[in-house]
């Protein structure tokens, strides 16, 4: 980032400390660049099983205060009240509370930015006050951070001119991934083992819940094992309010050699994608999915539904993987039987998923989040 006579006072907020946050904004501090503090709603969600360690946090942070409206929680931005306001302020926006905090910024002349990604009908029930209130503040932002062609067509509905979004690429810690997943790869055999695998093994990560698809990823394993001679497994990581529905699935129809091993923590992840073949991803409506980029960084072809943003970026349909229909279990399964056959196949997709993920780190993410203060900073304010 250029000098500037005053370092900017920089605030991103976000609803809870996600690990990949936690490593974004510790390369943005390390990076030393913007008077940077990062403000959070709540320290975890009952939905989300992620450790919370704020000791390995190297970033300035709050926990806004909540207030108790009509039976609802409001997470009150009040340091916006305050002499020692933002220069900018960047926030989701879809709950109450970021609107509020916007509203506020706004009157008081902070420049604000909005964190936008594509979504999808499957996920998100479009109510009409919620599409006009998106169409009413999205265009008075200073900027729209979003992370590629997706979210930009997604912005672009809601008003906003193309000078105003700003791109910053989503990142995983790349190289954690990369690291370990080597270590872990000496022991591939001790831990198929233990986990039960056997043959070419299909890996899902994340959680276990409808809006993933993972119910059509356990048709099309089903169907696949029905055609296939040889043998083949299914990974099934992470936990949610689906899984016990989806081992019953697997009992009542009698869907062998599937391993349910919950929820683990990121420094665990890359042994378990090191046991495994191919990742797929059978999600009906993710923002962007970043397991999928994960699975790259540790050298696995992916198989994904077109209901990902981003996606076509990341995986090229034929070079390191394969884009199928949402809800599509015949489709899923084609593609799932094409690389199952066809070893020198999924080694050469998978080498080219690690080269294609590997400038997607934290740094990178600081340094093209940096460009775009940059850019709110010299954008002419909204009208106040």
């Amino acid at each position: 980032m250029p000098a500037r006579n005053k370092t900017p006072r920089v605030v991103y907020w976000n609803n809870i400390p996600a690990p990949y946050m936690v490593d974004r904004f510790n390369a943005l501090s390390d990076r030393g660049n913007l008077d940077f503090e990062a403000w959070f709603n709540d320290v975890t969600h009952p939905e989300r099983s992620w450790d919370v360690e704020p000791s390995t946090w190297r970033f300035r942070y709050r926990f806004m205060p909540t207030v108790k409206i009509g039976g609802q929680n409001l997470h009150f931005p009040l340091p916006l009240l305050t002499d020692r306001r933002p220069d900018v302020l960047v926030s989701l926006y879809a709950e109450a509370s970021f609107v509020l905090g916007w509203l506020i910024a706004h009157w008081r002349g902070v420049r604000t930015g909005f964190w936008v990604e594509v979504t999808f009908d499957r996920w998100v029930k479009r109510r009409w006050w919620k599409e006009w209130l998106k169409r009413k503040i999205f265009p008075l932002a200073d900027g729209i951070i979003t992370v590629g062609k997706d979210g930009r067509a997604f912005t672009r509905k809601y008003g906003v001119a193309d000078k105003k979004i700003l791109y910053v690429a989503h990142s995983v810690d790349v190289a954690h991934f990369q690291k370990e997943r080597e270590a872990a790869g000496a022991q591939r055999g001790q831990l198929r083992s233990q986990l039960g695998l056997s043959g070419v093994t299909f890996i899902y990560v994340g959680r276990l819940w409808w809006g993933k698809g993972v119910n059509y990823l356990l048709d099309a394993f089903r169907d696949l094992q029905k055609r296939l001679d040889q043998e083949i497994s299914l990974l099934l990581v992470g936990d949610g309010d689906d899984d016990a529905l989806l081992e019953k699935k697997c009992e009542i129809e009698s869907i062998q050699n599937v391993t349910f091993t919950g929820f683990h923590q990121k420094p665990e992840l890359p042994r378990f994608y090191a046991a495994a073949d191919i990742f797929v991803f059978p999600t009906l409506g993710d923002p962007y999915g970043l397991v999928v980029d994960e699975a790259m960084a540790c050298s696995l072809p992916i198989i994904s539904t077109s209901a990902a943003g981003e996606i076509r970026v990341r995986v090229e349909d034929g070079v390191n993987g394969y884009i199928v229909p949402p809800g599509d279990s015949k489709a899923l399964s084609e593609r799932m039987e094409r690389l199952a056959v066809d070893p020198a196949l999924r080694d050469k997709m998978g080498a080219i998923s690690a080269q294609k993920i590997a400038g997607h780190t934290p740094e990178r993410w600081a340094e093209d989040f940096e460009t775009a203060i940059e850019e709110i900073m010299q954008s002419r304010p909204g009208r106040r």
